[in-house]
């Protein structure tokens, strides 16, 4: 008798619990929220693109009500790398993590900075576009691209340009690119590399490097600050987040570049996991409260989820491998 009400209570408490948790479930496919938390890992130091990027994406998911919580972890080393290992070495108790990273993800992969590429991860999905921008102190006496090309093809020595990424890569590739578009040669640029964006601000503000090459909407953060002056931007036209700055090629050199930058997860993950999210920062692009952040910081919507995100990498390795070849880079 007794083991049978023990059976019959076990047996109803199962029900219960099954049936709150199957609520549960169909609560949360129905209503707003699709994750109740995201651990954001980020691969450089607080002040640089993929920090603002990662806190940005937070910021708009957790605000919207898509996402319950979210948390941050900065890991610099490598350029990126240390992260990107951490995440594949240790990826089956990291299944709650989105990694933010961009296009440096490729640029040193090629030039072997780390030795993973984006194919030992899970990609989640691109999600923004980031224009460079080349920018110099309020009190320096480069005022425009032209003084800063003339002082650079007087004495290249003297023209440092700093950022906040390895020798060849993104930050020292947009320069490169930009001078040699000027009729400089790109070889001969000054390149000093900084571990994070704030690291390489500080340097600008110091004197140690006369130019950053460094993402738009930094550009965009600094400058609103008064630290800084935005000299030039890589694109087409002049963006809405800063009318003042002007675009490379309304200058006369013609330069465009656009970073994109995106979420990956660790490899293994679980397809449920994967598909919530994608299915967060999907739904985010149509809230109020991710159009706020996107216009504050002048991105680009670029949605690549998926397959599609590792189509468009393939696409950007082939070019940007030619272009670094034609470089002097590879």
């Amino acid at each position: 008798m007794n083991l049978y009400k023990l059976t019959l209570n076990t047996l109803s408490a199962l029900i219960v619990t099954t049936s709150v948790s199957l609520f549960s479930t169909i609560s949360l496919a129905d209503g707003h929220k699709v994750l109740d938390k995201i651990h954001f890992l980020i691969p450089g130091g607080a002040g640089g693109g993929w920090d603002g990027t990662a806190r940005g994406t937070g910021e708009a998911l957790t605000k919207s009500g898509l996402v319950g919580k979210a948390t941050y972890e900065n890991m610099s080393g490598g350029g990126g790398g240390k992260a990107i290992g951490y995440l594949i070495e240790n990826a089956k108790s990291n299944h709650g993590t989105l990694m933010v990273n961009s296009t440096p993800i490729v640029l040193r992969s090629l030039t072997k900075v780390f030795p993973h590429n984006f194919r030992d991860l899970t990609l989640v999905s691109g999600t923004i576009g980031d224009y460079a921008a080349l920018v110099v102190p309020t009190k320096s006496d480069i005022k425009d691209m032209k003084g800063l090309v003339s002082a650079y093809k007087a004495n290249p020595s003297k023209v440092a340009i700093g950022g906040g990424s390895v020798p060849g890569g993104m930050d020292h590739l947009v320069a490169a690119m930009v001078m040699q578009a000027a009729g400089a040669n790109p070889n001969d640029v000054k390149y000093i590399a900084y571990d994070a964006g704030g690291k390489a601000m500080a340097g600008l503000l110091s004197g140690e490097i006369k130019a950053l090459s460094t993402g738009f909407s930094e550009a965009v953060a600094m400058a609103k600050a008064g630290e800084v002056n935005i000299i030039g931007v890589t694109s087409d036209k002049r963006v809405s987040a800063f009318k003042n700055a002007k675009t490379m090629k309304e200058q006369g050199i013609d330069t465009y570049f656009v970073n994109w930058r995106g979420f990956f997860a660790a490899p293994g993950l679980p397809n449920d996991k994967l598909e919530a999210y994608k299915k967060a920062i999907q739904k985010m692009y149509d809230t109020p409260e991710w159009e706020a952040v996107r216009s504050r910081n002048g991105w680009e919507n670029i949605h690549n989820p998926g397959d599609k995100f590792k189509t468009f990498l393939a696409k950007q390795e082939n070019e940007m491998s030619t272009l670094m070849k034609k470089l002097g880079f590879l």
